[in-house]
C-alpha cells in the first residue's frame, strides 16, 4: 500500500459469498445428475443455478470489486 492508504479488500462480503455458494453447489448438483444420468438431479441443479444468479443480483455482488490505485512508475508498455 503506498502511503498507508487503506484501498479495501478484495475478499467480498458474507452475503456475496453466499450467492457464489448456491451457483457453484447448482453445478456440482446437475453435473452429478448428468453422469448419474438424472434429470431430477438436473433440474434441482439448474434451480439453484438461478437462485444464485437471483441472489447475486440483490446482494449486488460486483459492488465488491476494490479498484486499486494506479502503480507508481509502471507503464502500460511495461506489460507487453
Amino acid at each position: 500500500m503506498a502511503g498507508g492508504e487503506n484501498l479495501g479488500s478484495h475478499g467480498g462480503r458474507a452475503s456475496s459469498w453466499l450467492a457464489v455458494a448456491v451457483a457453484v453447489a447448482g453445478f456440482i448438483v446437475g453435473g452429478v445428475g448428468m453422469v448419474a444420468p438424472s434429470w431430477t438431479l438436473i433440474w434441482i441443479g439448474i434451480g439453484l443455478v438461478v437462485v444464485g444468479g437471483i441472489l447475486a443480483l440483490v446482494f449486488d455482488i460486483f459492488s465488491d470489486v476494490v479498484i486499486d490505485a494506479p502503480r507508481v512508475g509502471m507503464h502500460a508498455e511495461d506489460h507487453r
